[in-house]
């Protein structure tokens, strides 16, 4: 295991054919090759609120990433339910993601909180023998913590972004994201504390037919109509309420690639609803690590004082501490 949180973090805090695979992490198997390197233990900086406010706290938290989304490609799809839900959110269409903008490198930061020179996924492949994401991830804290956390995945290659150990339920559905969806309602993880959604198709028709093309776009207005199915569900289980939604993305594209470093290819939505969040638009400096530790935020969790991200507080009403620095 290359990642183990300190003893001491333990006792204070107590899955686009449907090709999927379901497994409570003792069983899991299918990623047994993957190599795991031990990393030093983290150490953590104390993450109460400024001004002594305190600590917003969410039951759970879900964060969909749809995979290739151009803040633009919002009002031109149409996503009609994802502006409605802006109206009642914090949110930037301005947020940057790492110059290595493709899809694994992106996700590891955005799930560990640390630009690619920590986290070390220099790789855009499924490659067992490359083993995880160095360091402590999100999944790693709320797992540690007793915290189910799931991940509903588009493309196999997030497996390595944390280990079967961190993960209570996996499942990669190599579908449509209505298909994903469609899973994680039958499959719904009803204890789940940390919960990532990973909507592939976007991203692979902008490689197919270009980024804004009108294939994108159809299947960008796809994405939100499975966007609805979730709030939805989380609406009949009554758990929206205490559920903070962050949505966003892992990078752009422009023409028929996203690795160009543009700003078209760089520039990502970030968009954060439900529990403890104050509606508006944000001018904080967003950057796509700071999706870990404003979920760490939220849920009360301790923040490894390696992640170069930081919460966005701006989106709870608070005074805007520091921002993260930009991952080159």
């Amino acid at each position: 295991m290359k990642k183990i949180l300190p003893l001491l973090f333990l006792f204070l805090f107590a899955c686009q054919s449907t090709n999927v695979i379901l497994t409570p992490t003792p069983a899991f198997t299918t990623t047994s090759t993957l190599t795991q390197t031990p990393s030093p233990q983290p150490t953590f900086t104390n993450i109460a609120s400024p001004l002594g406010t305190p600590t917003p706290l969410a039951r759970r938290v879900l964060i969909l990433s749809i995979d290739g989304l151009r803040p633009d490609a919002i009002s031109l799809a149409p996503m009609p339910t994802l502006m409605k839900l802006m109206e009642s959110s914090a949110y930037s269409l301005n947020a940057k993601t790492i110059r290595l903008s493709a899809t694994l490198p992106a996700h590891a930061s955005m799930l560990t909180g640390m630009c690619l020179d920590k986290h070390g996924v220099d790789w855009n492949d499924y490659i067992p023998e490359n083993g995880f994401a160095l360091g402590t991830d999100i999944f790693d804290l709320a797992h540690a913590a007793g915290m189910q956390t799931a991940m509903f995945v588009g493309k196999e290659k997030l497996r390595q972004v944390t280990e079967p150990a961190s993960t209570d339920v996996y499942q990669f559905i190599n579908d449509r994201d209505l298909i994903v969806t469609e899973n994680l309602i039958q499959n719904f993880p009803t204890d789940f504390r940390l919960l990532f959604i990973h909507f592939a198709t976007t991203d692979d028709m902008g490689h197919v037919y270009g980024w804004l093309s009108g294939e994108q776009l159809s299947v960008i207005y796809r994405a939100d109509q499975a966007i609805e199915k979730i709030l939805a569900e989380l609406d009949a289980r009554g758990i929206r309420n205490e559920t903070l939604i962050i949505i966003t993305a892992d990078h752009g594209g422009l023409g028929n690639s996203h690795t160009s470093g543009y700003p078209e290819d760089m520039t990502i939505p970030w968009i954060a609803s439900g529990a403890g969040i104050q509606p508006k638009q944000l001018i904080s400096k967003i950057n796509t690590v700071d999706t870990a530790a404003t979920a760490a935020y939220a849920l009360n969790l301790p923040i490894p004082s390696e992640w170069d991200g930081v919460p966005v507080y701006e989106a709870f009403g608070l005074p805007i501490q520091q921002e993260s620095k930009a991952c080159e």
